[in-house]
């Protein structure tokens, strides 16, 4: 059995053969995927019998098993599959689920009271608030977004207290996690129900705002390379980081295995000398000095990692740096593998091994073989004991037993997970008891432990999923509430703005009921005389004006607001929007529970039971998810809703900079566009202040004609959103939806018959 370690190695595993040979090689956990509701979706995953007997083979082994649950759940399969789906795991002892729907983790706290959760990376938890929510919420582990540096990783476990995992090794996303709907708008596949395409690796040419001067750069600007933090596992260790998540459920065994033995290595080495220093007295920072001063890794090391598996090269990720070029491939986005005679090492020593490499526990025995009496065999693993009685003892009528032929007969544990480390004898002189009595006693003994180690990780007690449909216990809306916001459904209108320069615009459309401004429409030098100017313009014109939070809320972004929390409680604005659980958690925390907020759609709400849950943070308005289709929108309580009917659709959100990328950093904002394979155009836009790219799509979401729909639906608010449009493109869609959608008097088709498009609303994702 293994003891809880200082720190974990996390392995990945997205086939049984993967999962013994990441155990072999040192994993003390392994995520994988079982048959459902998982982010790799076309991995091998585990049928339930092969989940069940994994459980059970990792803690006969002293490790522990996460499930990934980490995809957003449409409202059947939340209240239709899940219990059913996790049931005999909860009861086999799995240790925990990982989670990025905010219904299914309030339905898991509920349902399975006993089993940790740990919040994806898929959440796109960037600070110290949103890490704080989580553990509120029953979270027992943040997994941190990939974009994360040390300060900011360190500044999360200090303030919050809540165990930290964070990627190590392997494939980077250009995207922050869970912000990516690219494949998703572009081929139906998305990344939020496990089944990304991968676009991110197409090539891409550049070019400048006109669409027509193209950057010299290599095609694949989207793609990054492979991480490798193999030299800064004392920095990740001081970093606060317990977990070290290697990527790869897609990958081959022999990849899993052979990285996992490395870090395995090197992880020891460090926690070795670390410990030796601490036990020659020295205070904890002098020791952690000291093994990092100590740790080295070999030139031989380095180049098994690149032979099992690298794109371009390697990179250390975002832990040293904010982005930058030297993280892409550029010209090559595969993921090449080199040295078959390394494969061949890995698949002898971890993969295709002979019983007698087996990982055995050690034991210890005691057995006693007293004549007329029966034989007795007391085994203990660990803090586990069994005792187990045999045949009786006989006076040997020929040949006794010899005490060598004994201990020979009862060290053959075979195919066990046992192997003797002591075994005491105690008989009589002269004793007989047959060899098959003795084989008999050894097996019912070594499976009598078994069991009883085992049984220490079953559980029952989980609730009926019926006994649970209130979710996670938030007040919901009385009835009453609900009615009065279905009569007043549909009639506010809502417009965001990146770009300040429309303002005036906006004013003049009677019709307009409230405005959004982003944050990327100000600079900070100007950011509170500007937002107090265009607040009041907005008032004057008889228009509510709320701030939409930065997408990306990171700790130099919270701390800034923070510092300045007295110019924000002064500005005379209406609320704030959202797109983030760290913004959202930021609101709440900093400005207080009676603070308007709009929850954007990237907090997303697919099923009823995210929609409770969010109603803790007492929300103004959620906002429809925009990957769901029309006959699920029906099957949603719009009441509190609002939903997009324009705007080109934020398909990236990404800390990489394509302007910084492929020409130099100038600070300046602007717009590139990114031309694929088929010609297409796709806006990019750089945010300075807050240091993101967002990418858009290459024709706007446009939905003016489903009015019908919309009231129906129950909908409390329509918002038309402007991102890359200037003056007179926003002046005509602001015309043609009130000659469309308000008035009913034209069609969309007939004043503006292409190049939109209706998203998700007619199609779905799977």
């Amino acid at each position: 059995m293994m003891q809880k370690r200082e720190l974990e190695l996390l392995a990945p595993a997205g086939s049984y053969e993967t999962f013994e040979a990441v155990i072999r090689a040192g994993a003390d956990a392994v995520y994988l995927g079982g048959s459902h509701f998982g982010a790799r979706a076309y991995a091998n995953n585990f049928n339930e019998e092969e989940l069940l007997r994994a459980i059970d083979y990792a803690h006969i082994h002293g490790r522990q098993v996460y499930l990934t649950v980490n995809t957003l759940f449409k409202e059947e399969e939340l209240e239709q599959g899940l219990y059913e789906y996790l049931l005999p795991y909860y009861e086999q002892g799995l240790d925990a689920v990982i989670v990025q729907d905010m219904g299914a983790f309030a339905r898991i706290r509920s349902m399975f009271p006993r089993m940790d959760i740990h919040t994806s990376t898929q959440m796109t938890v960037t600070g110290a608030a949103g890490a704080a929510y989580m553990k509120q919420l029953g979270a027992s582990r943040v997994v941190m977004a990939r974009e994360m540096s040390f300060a900011e990783i360190r500044e999360i476990h200090d303030k919050v207290g809540i165990e930290i995992e964070s990627f190590v090794h392997g494939a980077l996303c250009y995207c922050y996690s869970g912000q990516c709907l690219l494949s998703s708008m572009l081929g139906g596949r998305s990344g939020n129900r496990g089944r990304c395409a991968q676009p991110c690796r197409l090539p891409y040419e550049v070019y400048k705002k006109d669409q027509k001067s193209r950057i010299a750069c290599g095609n694949y600007v989207l793609s990054p390379k492979d991480l490798c933090t193999i030299d800064a596992i004392p920095a990740l260790a001081e970093s606060g980081i317990f977990s070290f998540k290697i990527e790869g459920r897609m990958k081959q065994a022999e990849y899993a295995a052979g990285v996992v033995s490395v870090y395995r290595q090197y992880m020891d080495r460090y926690l070795d000398r670390l410990n030796e220093e601490r036990a020659g007295g020295c205070s904890e920072d002098e020791a952690r000095r000291r093994a990092k001063k100590a740790y080295a890794v070999m030139a031989e090391d380095h180049r098994k990692l690149l032979a099992l598996g690298n794109r371009s090269g390697f990179t250390d990720g975002y832990y040293f740096r904010r982005n930058g070029r030297e993280m892409i491939t550029f010209d090559s986005p595969g993921h090449a593998k080199t040295d078959e005679a390394l494969q061949k090492t890995v698949r002898e020593h971890y993969i295709k091994v002979r019983p007698e490499q087996e990982i055995k526990e050690k034991i210890n025995g005691f057995l006693r073989l007293k004549k007329d009496l029966s034989a007795t065999l007391k085994l203990q693993c660990e803090e586990c004991e069994i005792t187990c009685e045999g045949e009786q003892v006989l006076q040997a009528q020929k040949q006794p037993l010899s005490r060598d032929r004994v201990d020979v007969c009862m060290r053959k544990t075979g195919n066990t997970p046992f192997a003797f480390e002591q075994l005491a004898i105690e008989m009589d002189e002269d004793v007989f008891l047959p060899v098959q009595a003795l084989n008999a006693l050894r097996r019912e003994a070594l499976l009598a432990l078994e069991e009883k180690l085992l049984q220490g990780y079953r559980r029952d007690g989980a609730a009926s999923p019926e006994a649970e449909k209130l979710g996670c216990g938030a007040d919901k809306r009385t009835r009453q509430e609900e009615r009065r916001e279905a009569e007043d459904a549909g009639k506010a209108v809502i417009v965001s703005l990146e770009n300040r320069c429309l303002l005036p615009v906006v004013l003049r459309s009677s019709f307009v009921h409230g405005i959004y401004a982003d944050s990327s429409c100000y600079t900070r030098d100007e950011l509170w005389t500007a937002l107090l100017k265009d607040a009041g313009e907005a008032h004057l014109a008889g228009k509510k004006f709320y701030y939409i939070l930065p997408a990306v809320f990171r700790s130099r972004t919270a701390a800034f607001y923070r510092e300045n929390i007295e110019h924000l409680k002064a500005l005379p604005l209406d609320g704030f929007v959202a797109k983030s659980y760290d913004a959202a958690a930021f609101v709440r925390q900093e400005l207080g529970a009676e603070t308007p907020l709009i929850l954007d759609h990237s907090l997303y709400s697919w099923n009823s039971a995210a929609q409770d849950v969010f109603l803790q943070l007492a929300p103004e308005r959620d906002t429809v998810p925009l990957e769901l289709n029309r006959s699920e929108l029906f099957a949603r309580d719009n009441h509190h809703s609002e939903a997009m009917v324009y705007g080109y659709l934020p398909l990236m959100t990404s800390a990489q900079c394509v302007h910084a990328n492929t020409e130099k950093c100038d600070r300046k904002r602007g717009i590139l566009y990114l031309k694929d394979r088929y010609g297409k155009y796709f806006p990019v836009k750089n945010n300075c202040t807050e240091c993101y790219n967002t990418i858009y799509n290459t024709t706007p979401l446009m939905l003016f004609d489903e009015r019908a729909d919309f009231l129906r639906m129950g909908i409390a608010a329509y918002r038309i959103s402007f991102t890359i449009e200037e003056e007179e493109q926003a002046a005509f869609i602001l015309d043609l939806f009130e000659r469309t959608f308000l008035s009913g008097k034209h069609s969309v088709k007939e004043l503006f018959p292409d190049g939109y498009t209706r998203g998700h609303y007619k199609r779905g994702v799977e």
